[in-house]
């Protein structure tokens, strides 16, 4: 029998791929997809090679984010990402475009997670932010069982419905021995007027993460400037000029930097997922 038990998967590393950062959520409709395009571009304009792939094949909404509509090529057997903004894509919704529907059962969604992970041309990266659908499910599980994860980032918003599903999906990560990093509370309150407003309630985002162990990475305003520039394609992280919602993407990608070097750090034991 080789290093891994029955049930295991191996999780071969991708080649040229430094740190692997999962983002999830409990539920939809929190802004996970916002955070991992606007950090991807942060973490790039501070100099780290950086891939963005679109898990969340049922719902792929990172290259209409991104601006992005050409249908990548092969060469050979290899797909070449696209890029834009110093962040290399990759989405069902690139080969898959317009209105039309996938529907597909688990082992078609596996097989197109491990192609994005295994046969894309990513070359040399220090990051690879993959964007989870929400919930616990199929991606997640194929995810976790294949690829050597550095971590992964739970996207929550204050209100209590998400953080009970914000702590479902930690509890999931930590019941498979991997490495959360932290929550992000996203759309924490509006300002308005030098007031802050706390229209999903205050915060919850801090308490969840005391609760869980784990480390608050931000509090991301709700800000509909965040909104309307990410339905335009130009993601509100690719503007030079210091707005407070540009800079605390730019300190969430140093928090999610700092919390990746000690992750790994640690050496994680092998584990078995039962089907």
């Amino acid at each position: 029998m080789g290093p891994h038990g029955p049930g295991e998967a191996a999780k071969l590393p991708i080649a040229g791929v430094q740190n692997i950062i999962a983002i999830g959520s409990g539920k939809g409709g929190v802004g996970k997809t916002t955070v991992a395009v606007n950090l991807a571009i942060s973490l790039a304009k501070l100099g780290y090679r950086i891939g963005l792939m679109d898990a969340d094949v049922y719902g792929p909404n990172v290259p209409l984010m991104m601006g992005i509509r050409q249908t990548p090529h092969a060469i050979g057997q290899r797909i070449q990402p696209l890029e834009t903004f110093g962040v290399r894509l990759m989405s069902m919704a690139l080969l898959n475009p317009g209105d039309k529907p996938l529907v597909w059962r688990g082992p078609m969604l596996n097989s197109v997670i491990q192609q994005f992970l295994r046969n894309v041309e990513w070359g040399e990266l220090d990051y690879l932010v993959i964007d989870l659908p929400p919930g616990t499910g199929d991606v997640q599980l194929t995810l976790i069982q294949t690829t050597p994860l550095t971590g992964a980032v739970v996207v929550t918003t204050p209100s209590d419905v998400a953080l009970e599903d914000a702590r479902k999906a930690v509890n999931m990560f930590e019941q498979v021995r991997e490495p959360v990093l932290g929550i992000v509370e996203n759309m924490s309150y509006l300002e308005h007027n030098g007031e802050k407003l706390y229209v999903f309630g205050k915060g919850g985002g801090a308490r969840t993460a005391e609760l869980m162990k784990v480390p608050l990475l931000a509090e991301i305003p709700l800000d509909p400037k965040t909104r309307e520039m990410g339905d335009s394609g130009r993601p509100i992280a690719t503007l030079s000029e210091p707005e407070k919602q540009v800079t605390v993407f730019e300190n969430l990608a140093r928090a999610v930097i700092e919390r990746a070097e000690a992750s790994r750090q640690r050496t994680r034991p092998t584990i078995t997922i039962a089907d």
